[in-house]
């Protein structure tokens, strides 16, 4: 039985077409690719609802200043515009493009980290990661078989152990590199069955040289099998034919009539026993064994002779092999562990394979936390979703378990990656909540239903990616609590400035309340349009925490507003708020000049203590635990350059008597320069003290 979309490697054959389109296993496998939702992912959700909360209330703060305005008799186009500046102060209209340029800028980062993204916020998603599923081959291991044991001369011995070669050693390496389809190139690369070039490096290892197959050529074989697991040569060797068999260790016995020990033919029943038991010690270490025999002829057999020459044959030994973990995937496991992320094996190879290279990478503990995809389709998904957690490694999985296996952790409230290469990983790839897609041994199929592609097939690289969405997630609250920090200041300086009128003009002298106002509408856009907006970009240069993979992933239902982020945007808005109205009643209280000029230069301080001020606040938000003075001020020169940028803007239209005239704003005496100094430089000390008595941040952070 072929499926659909296989390649034909060699060999040829008729065959009777049984199902055709979408009733093939590759149209099924359409299918549950073509009805797999695409759903949100995390931060979308959180800014959606961040969208929501920010609307609702700005509205109704325009509302309530809008009606208060009118109590006080001011006109209502008057307090009409006020109340849509509050609003353009309440909304960070910086927020999405800000948003969209630091998931940009990370998509750059991760291709220098062999992960291309096809898909803007997946960058941020793999950062909420809370379970990985990783395939095992070429993923978690080299996909590299490699010659771990040899059993020859009644021993099982490492190869490392290895000292010499005997002449037993020398038959069974032999066997190994002739009975082999292996290619060697003039620079000595190996291409063919993982498995095939495993024996010819193993080889190679002991000094074994190419030329070996022109001393012995081939006169006669029998292909591999899948049916047979045998794959016999006869080589000519001399005035002599050897006949070389290597397969299963089963299937090899039964054609075998006596075995070599130290040069002598022994009975093979005597020692049938101990074989299969070092057989099966092999296999238990995850080793995959191949067996090894031969005979010798006196003649050039006929292809009929060459048809049944699979008998009476001498067992000399066994190999086992394993595909190695990688050593950078066990770091990455660790890694995983140590910022609370589930990694999970999902394979189609053998329970005991799976768990002993899971073991050794550090995934699972217990043999109990191994399920294979038989017990799996026992489990309905009500069971499967309750106990999901306590299992690690799922083996000898179909594409609809891979499916099952993804929902269920779904089901559990976890942000789920999976990485896979083949056709069968396409609909888990689809799936999930993040897919990664392996780019060198990767199916077109696979790479289409990912989001990711990870041009080294490394799952170290998934971690890595995960390591970089924590530090865009980061940076991307970053720009939240700077843009709605610093518009909180804004709305409180209005909202208080609106509600204390009366008192403010009574304190000050001024008759005129139609025009007192701390900020003028333009002077709001300005600072959220420009000001604000560079360093929030640049913040998406902020380098990772020293933390970022010690702590565990934010809570997937978890908004935005956790109880320290809001507590920031309070105080911290509140504290730039009051520093912009004693700005503004500083002015305010400049002496000998009239009462617009007195409004004036309230204004003008005003502008220029919030806008500067949030410049310097931005160094605030770059790390809410550690003092700014700790190291690390100048390890984002974009952010410097942002900041020198927008003061330069602000400068320009503060210095410029055309854009003074514009903006309505005044040029300031020396003795008010100092004061807007002392206060533009004020949120950092007052940050400074909130650090120094752990009050900047709550318990759960």
């Amino acid at each position: 039985m072929l499926f659909s979309s296989s390649l034909v490697t060699y060999g040829r054959g008729k065959g009777i077409v049984v199902e055709t389109g979408m009733n093939t296993e590759v149209g099924k496998i359409a299918d549950i690719i073509n009805t797999s939702e695409e759903g949100e992912t995390p931060l979308q959700i959180k800014l959606n609802k961040l969208g929501k909360t920010l609307g609702i209330a700005a509205l109704a703060i325009c509302a309530f200043i809008f009606i208060i305005g009118l109590l006080y008799g001011k006109e209502p186009i008057h307090m009409f515009m006020s109340a849509v500046s509050l609003a353009v102060a309440a909304i960070p209209e910086g927020l999405p493009a800000v948003s969209t340029i630091v998931l940009a800028i990370g998509v750059q980062r991760m291709v220098k980290k062999n992960a291309i993204v096809k898909r803007l916020p997946a960058v941020e998603t793999l950062g909420s990661a809370t379970v990985i599923c990783s395939d095992k081959t070429g993923t978690l291991t080299q996909n590299k078989m490699t010659v771990k044991k040899v059993f020859y001369n009644y021993k099982s011995i490492n190869v490392d152990d290895i000292k010499g070669v005997d002449n037993d050693l020398k038959l069974l390496i032999n066997i190994g590199m002739l009975c082999n389809d292996t290619k060697i190139s003039e620079d000595n690369t190996l291409t063919g069955d993982p498995t095939e070039t495993a024996l010819v490096d193993f080889a190679f290892k002991f000094d074994f040289e190419p030329h070996l197959y022109g001393m012995r050529p081939r006169v006669g074989e029998i292909p591999f099998d899948s049916e047979r697991k045998l794959m016999t040569t006869v080589n000519q060797v001399d005035d002599k034919y050897f006949v070389y068999t290597k397969g299963g260790v089963d299937e090899l016995l039964s054609i075998c009539k006596d075995c070599r020990i130290y040069g002598e033919i022994k009975s093979l029943e005597e020692y049938k026993s101990d074989i299969y038991k070092n057989n099966e010690a092999m296999a238990s270490e995850a080793l995959r064994v191949l067996a090894f025999a031969y005979k010798v002829l006196d003649h050039k057999p006929t292809d009929e002779e060459v048809k049944n020459i699979e008998n009476d044959l001498t067992f000399i030994g066994m190999v086992g092999m394993i595909d190695p973990p990688r050593e950078e995937a066990k770091e990455a496991v660790a890694k995983c562990k140590t910022a609370g992320i589930k990694a999970v094996m999902i394979t189609g190879d053998h329970k005991i394979t799976a768990t002993a290279i899971a073991k050794e990478l550090g995934i699972l503990q217990d043999e109990s936390e191994a399920i294979t995809g038989s017990m799996l389709e026992e489990m309905s998904d009500e069971d499967l979703t309750k106990n999901i957690r306590k299992y690690s490694v799922y083996a000898r999985v179909s594409p609809e378990h891979k499916v099952r296996i993804v929902r269920a952790w779904q089901a559990n409230g976890e942000i789920v990656a999976m990485t896979g290469d083949g056709v069968n990983d396409a609909p888990a790839l689809k799936n999930a909540d993040i897919g990664c897609a392996m780019g060198m041994v990767g199916t077109d199929v696979a790479k289409e239903a990912a989001d990711v592609i990870l041009t080294d097939d490394n799952f170290a690289t998934v971690v890595s990616a995960v390591e970089e969405g924590r530090r865009i997630y980061d940076n991307i609250l970053k720009a939240i609590q700077f843009l709605l920090s610093s518009n909180v200041g804004e709305i409180i300086t209005l909202f208080v400035a609106i509600m204390a009128m009366p008192l403010i003009a009574t304190w000050f002298g001024i008759s005129d309340l139609t025009h007192l106002e701390p900020l003028l509408p333009i002077h709001i856009l300005w600072i959220n349009l420009v000001t604000d907006s560079l360093p929030a970009l640049a913040l998406a240069f902020d380098p990772a925490s020293k933390d970022v993979m010690k702590r565990k992933p934010a809570k997937p239902g978890k908004g935005v507003f956790s109880k320290g982020m809001t507590w920031r945007i309070i105080y911290q808005g509140a504290m730039i708020g009051a520093i912009t109205l004693a700005a503004f009643c500083l002015g305010l209280a400049t002496p000998n000049i009239d009462d617009n000029a007195k409004i004036e230069m309230g204004q003008t301080m005003a502008f220029c203590v919030l806008a500067l001020s949030e410049l310097v606040h931005v160094f605030n938000i770059r790390n809410n635990k550690e003092s700014l003075f700790k190291g690390g001020i100048f390890n984002n020169s974009k952010l410097w350059l942002a900041i020198l940028a927008s003061a330069a803007i602000m400068f320009i239209v503060l210095l410029v008597p055309a854009l003074r005239d514009i903006f309505s704003i005044a040029l300031l005496p020396t003795d008010k320069i100092l004061e807007v100094t002392a206060l533009v430089f004020s949120p950092i000390l007052v940050v400074e003290v909130f650090k120094l008595f752990k009050i900047n941040t709550s318990k759960d952070e």
